[in-house]
């Protein structure tokens, strides 16, 4: 069973003894709770998402990071102002912590005139380059190109920019990742890979599409260093590992590549009730909840109490009703505007007075 086999190799000094979360970080009390604020709000949005689906008010797909929320958030938190990142549908936290609003994400679900896709795409598939933010592919492992791409540029205009991006364990084994990788790798991309090993890729477990012991273990065939296994469900352990792989790309020593191990707690979409899972599978993940250990750790730390956590779910709650609301006042786009943003002759209706993109302002 793949959960018992793979263990984090990277060394620890010492860990809690509530959470089993790694104690030696950089870290701030201060931004430890900002990561599980983080945190909390990406777990409440998927829930709010998976209402709305249920409601019949998102009509694509919608896709759930619960227990996978430490990988993305604790990732994205390690980055500077002016990195990028090519989140996945599994990532939603990440684009929270790059800065999109929730009421933009949520609005782009029930595809709203207003949404950075202009109601064009009901689910994940979007992005903001004012955030520094790639949109999801359906092409799985494309998006290291995408990165690869945009740092290279960076780099030619002096900039040291650095880009992250995720994967799953799955999409490791295609053609794409391999050239991807190794042209980010021969370029000395300033680049970030993280190999989000969350046990299955859609139905298919670890073990029936790949036989290395480790993920991190592919790095060595592009040359790439420092690559290493850790727990994804500790925020502190893949901020402090993200951070280093970042500082690495960012002083020029290429592209960086590290696997998580975490797992995803509900079948590929809202509409995959994943009965092909295990139940000791899905009780030993369960038990290691990302959040439920975070606050845990926290509470021993002394750095929150039941009545601080729970005031944390409070706001993040009421912020996400207040954008629903305001979401559900929003227009649906007219179908006669289908054309419009296809061709350069007329801007996208979502764009129409964005000088952002048309500017180029974002060069």
């Amino acid at each position: 069973m793949a959960v018992k086999t793979k263990k984090p190799i990277a060394a620890r000094a010492a860990v809690s003894k509530a959470g089993e979360i790694s104690l030696n970080t950089s870290l701030t009390r201060e931004q430890q709770l900002e990561i599980h604020r983080w945190m909390a709000l990406n777990r409440e949005f998927d829930n709010k998402i998976s209402l709305l689906y249920r409601r019949g008010l998102v009509i694509g797909a919608a896709f759930s990071s619960l227990g996978q929320e430490a990988t993305s958030c604790a990732s994205a938190y390690a980055l500077e102002k002016g990195d990028i990142i090519a989140p996945m549908i599994r990532n939603a936290g990440a684009t929270l912590v790059r800065g999109m609003p929730p009421r933009d994400f949520l609005a782009n679900y029930m595809y709203r005139t207003n949404s950075p896709t202009g109601g064009r795409d009901g689910n994940t598939h979007m992005g903001d380059l004012r955030y520094g933010i790639i949109a999801p592919i359906s092409m799985l492992g494309a998006s290291i190109a995408l990165c690869s791409g945009y740092v290279l540029a960076a780099r030619q205009r002096g900039e040291k920019r650095v880009a992250l991006t995720w994967i799953g364990e799955g999409s490791t084994s295609t053609g794409e990742f391999h050239e991807d990788v190794n042209f980010a790798a021969v370029m000395k991309a300033p680049l970030v890979v993280i190999i989000e090993n969350n046990q299955y890729a859609y139905s298919t477990p670890t073990k029936n599409q790949c036989l290395a012991e480790r993920f991190s273990d592919k790095a060595v065939g592009y040359g790439i260093k420092h690559a290493v296994t850790i727990d994804g469900n500790d925020p502190i352990a893949v901020y402090e590992t993200t951070k280093a792989a970042v500082d690495r790309a960012r002083a020029g020593e290429g592209t960086q590549l590290f696997e998580v191990l975490t797992y995803r707690r509900k079948g590929h979409a809202e509409h995959d009730p994943a009965k092909y899972v295990p139940k000791d599978i899905q009780q030993y993940w369960e038990g290691r909840d990302p959040l439920a250990r975070y606050e845990a750790y926290l509470k021993e730390k002394g750095f929150a109490d039941d009545a601080s956590i729970a005031k944390v779910y409070e706001e993040i709650r009421a912020g996400i009703e207040a954008d629903e609301a305001w979401v559900m006042a929003q227009p649906k786009p007219d179908p006669a505007t289908v054309a419009q943003g296809v061709y350069s002759s007329e801007r996208h209706p979502a764009h129409m007075d964005d000088e952002f993109l048309y500017g180029r302002k974002y060069h």
